[in-house]
């Protein structure tokens, strides 16, 4: 699983939301953020939720790979 940078971006644009702002909601680290963005670290299950209701968005919403995913399933 990973972050997708566009959607993950997008949902912090609808929040008017920083990485700063997003770090403080989520209790994910700056540093896991960057990480994440970059695409170097696969976030854990629990990082995505975090981030996801720091965001008031689904999970899906900002991961790479639903759709295949459900597709292949």
């Amino acid at each position: 699983m990973r972050i997708n940078k566009l959607k993950l971006e997008m949902a912090m644009a609808n929040m008017s939301m920083s990485y700063l702002e997003l770090s403080r909601v989520s209790t994910v680290t700056q540093t896991t953020l960057a990480r994440l963005k970059r695409g170097v670290q696969n976030p854990r299950t629990e990082t995505v939720g975090k981030i996801a209701k720091a965001l008031e968005v689904n999970v899906s919403d900002i991961i790479e790979g639903v759709y295949e995913a459900r597709k292949e399933g």
